[in-house]
């Protein structure tokens, strides 16, 4: 039985390696490709490259006994392939994993044209009920290409395309909920003036792999109030917008008012400036985006203004005056189904139990995420392909509280979530009684987590030798 994936994003290209590593033969569909000489790509996608990032280079924090650690630490027991290939195209990030954007893409595809059970099609797919039903589950299917498909994972990501995305509201009989994600500015490293910053990473935390860029007050409110009266880009049909709160524009938070930056993205606590030995009052982060340092991106800098207005702007950044930048700040549109009156908890959707979803579109936030909702997605189907009941990851493990979370919040007020130690199963209350440092807390919960991570995955290899 094969198995159809609609979506070579994170999610996509890492349910595709997953349920090929278990056994499954893959269809991998994607949308962006070559017609007639002209690229054909998404408003926020710049290559054809499988696994595009778009919006950071960052794959989070791999600091122990954080929540995106324990994430990425089960994800790798379970043989993560795109977390292996993260790690093979890794850039110096303190105490992050940041990654080559230009070479995880190539890289990720790379894997998946030489994988022997995966087959790319380079299409845009606007049917997902392409052939009969066989029996009462939907188990057997004919993919476009009239071979006999025993389940769809559907990973378009934030960028579903309009004829997909009628779809989806067809088969499910529920609308879309949209908000608007953003992408923060890229700089070439040599405009940098390097006489005006300091690398260090937060409270000396790993390497000192960031540029900070220190400024005194005086400089502070300088840049808050061009910030604040920047003109913002075209809004056309944006008029209504429904932002990540995660991932607000700079300009949004600045309008919350004149210290609401200092205490967010320009937070300076823990990066005391060396030349001086103080603490600055605001200090904008700068990270490395590929191997070769040649370009750094503005941590948390994303924004909606107009290109001129956002090179007036940021070039009052002290380091950054006579800064070239790359890439600009842009906004696009994230699409995501509305998972907790939708999807169970072995990510299918309830109406039609052969169709699944994962990566945003099935309401998680951020690349780590995505890529895990991808990876479960295809042990799931390579299971289904056996004929063998779905085990639902446990709860207590970081994966089983990000799905937890997207199939049991409240539909009404459902927001994408990224993995916080808030959507860990908690501690019993004598043990939080017991003991009131958090850390200790922490590393009890991720202890709890491995352990049933491990018995979980234990049974799922028993079941399927990887190969």
């Amino acid at each position: 039985m094969r198995i159809r994936v609609i979506g070579g994003g994170l999610a996509g290209s890492e349910a595709a390696l997953t349920a090929a590593r278990l056994g499954c033969e893959v269809d991998l569909y994607e949308m962006r490709r070559v017609v007639d000489g002209q690229l054909r790509l998404t408003p926020a996608h710049q290559t054809t490259d499988l696994g595009e990032l778009v919006c950071s280079n960052s794959l989070k924090s791999e600091s122990p006994y954080t929540a995106p650690w324990l994430l990425k630490q089960e994800m790798r027991r379970a043989g993560s392939a795109l977390l292996r290939l993260a790690d093979e195209s890794a850039v110096p990030a303190g105490h992050a994993l940041a990654v080559d954007r230009v070479e995880f893409s190539l890289r990720i595809s790379a894997a998946i044209a030489a994988h022997p059970a995966i087959r790319v099609f380079r299409e845009e797919v606007t049917s997902l009920d392409s052939g009969p039903l066989q029996d009462q589950d939907g188990a057997k299917r004919q993919d476009q290409n009239g071979a006999k498909c025993c389940c769809t994972i559907v990973t378009t990501g934030p960028l579903t395309s309009a004829a997909l995305s009628a779809e989806i509201e067809r088969l499910t009989g529920h609308g879309h909920l949209a908000f608007y994600d953003s992408i923060s500015p890229i700089v070439d490293a040599e405009t940098i003036d390097m006489s005006r910053v300091y690398f260090a990473a937060r409270w000396d935390k790993g390497t000192a792999d960031y540029i900070n860029c220190p400024m005194d007050r005086a400089e502070y409110e300088r840049f808050l109030d061009a910030l604040l009266v920047a003109e913002p880009a075209e809004t056309r049909d944006w008029e209504n917008l429904e932002y990540f709160e995660g991932c607000l524009p700079i300009e949004v938070l600045a309008r919350r008012g004149r210290d609401t930056l200092r205490f967010g993205p320009m937070k300076p606590v823990g990066l005391r400036d060396p030349r001086t030995g103080k603490t600055p009052w605001a200090v904008v982060q700068l990270r490395m985006e590929n191997l070769r340092a040649s370009s750094y991106n503005l941590v948390g800098f994303q924004n909606h203004l107009k290109f001129g207005e956002q090179a007036r702007v940021l070039r009052l950044i002290p380091g950054l005056e006579t800064a070239r930048f790359l890439r600009y700040g842009q906004i696009h549109r994230n699409t995501f189904i509305c998972a907790p009156a939708l999807l169970d908890e072995t990510l299918r959707l309830k109406q039609a139990p052969w169709l699944a979803f994962a990566g945003q579109i099935s309401g998680v936030e951020g690349y780590t995420e995505s890529i895990a909702t991808g990876m479960l997605a295809g042990i799931y189907a390579a299971a289904l392909s056996r004929g063998e009941e779905r085990v639902p990851v446990p709860r207590a493990t970081a994966l089983g509280s990000l799905v937890h979370y997207i199939t049991h919040a409240d539909a009404k007020t459902f927001q994408p979530a990224n993995i916080t130690f808030d959507l860990l199963e908690p501690l019993d209350e004598d043990l939080r009684r017991k003991i009131r440092d958090k850390s200790e807390r922490h590393r009890l919960q991720c202890d709890h987590a491995l352990t049933a991570f491990d018995a979980w995955w234990a049974a799922v290899r028993h079941a399927a030798p990887v190969r």
